[in-house]
């Protein structure tokens, strides 16, 4: 995927390949959620091309394989006044421009998809009742249903608990296996740092840095660690990229 886009974002040329696991950081504003809304066409681009498995996203967007891509935003969206069930909100996955209704066999999927994640038991529970971090994993499960080459996550360790974190990373690390390529939205790499294989830093709509991530400050897989460190635009001297390890 490549992507040039003009306002937000700036000169940003990126590529990601088949099997990889990437995270975009950076401090709130960067630009890390506009990026991955413009790969999946919700936000419009100004300049430039982004492409989806070789699919040009903006000028032939219905040529692009959707059905390849699972894409889990950063919350679950308003209700519409008539609460939805877990499976039900899962089995939505499936729809695309071209059906109304799940397919035959969607039920079916749809459960394995919440087995996956953990929530398998409360399929027929309204997503209204859940806990943020429950809320998230009926997202991912609602991406995963599809059996994505491709899944897209924006900030999905945001507002959840240590143990939903870890089910993602468990969850992940299984997809990563069977070799589903990720890209993430982070502000940190926390319980996904072990499956995260490059890192690209947004600041100011512009690529930073590419490469390596960093190894795990010390302290930092404690259950008491609260992730405060000194935010700020300027690296340490001597320092040529900002320190990852850092909550952006």
């Amino acid at each position: 995927m490549s992507v040039e886009t003009g306002t937000i974002l700036h000169g940003i040329d990126l590529t990601v390949r088949d099997g990889e696991v990437v995270a975009l950081l950076g401090a709130n504003g960067s630009g890390k959620s506009t990026l991955v809304k413009a790969l999946t066409g919700i936000v419009p681009i100004t300049a430039g091309r982004a492409e989806v498995f070789g699919a040009d996203v903006a000028a032939a967007r219905r040529s692009v394989p959707w059905s390849r891509v699972g894409y889990v935003p950063q919350r679950m969206g308003p209700s519409s006044g008539v609460p939805a069930t877990a499976v039900e909100v899962v089995a939505s996955g499936l729809l695309d421009g071209k059906r109304l209704r799940p397919g035959r066999g969607a039920r079916r999927k749809s459960l394995e998809a919440l087995e996956q994640v953990g929530l398998l038991d409360r399929a027929n529970d309204s997503v209204q009742v859940f806990s943020g971090g429950q809320q998230q994993r009926v997202l991912i499960a609602r991406a995963l249903v599809r059996d994505p080459d491709l899944i897209i996550l924006d900030e999905p360790l945001a507002g959840i608990d240590r143990a939903s974190k870890e089910a993602l990373a468990l969850t992940l690390g299984q997809m990563h296996a069977k070799g589903t390529t990720i890209l993430v939205v982070l502000h940190e790499l926390g319980e996904l740092h072990g499956l995260i294989g490059r890192a690209v830093v947004l600041r100011h709509g512009r690529i930073v840095f590419d490469g390596p991530p960093p190894s795990a400050a010390p302290g930092h897989d404690h259950p008491d660690h609260d992730h405060v460190h000194a935010h700020g635009d300027t690296p340490p001297p001597g320092h040529k990229v900002p320190d990852l390890r850092s909550e952006w």
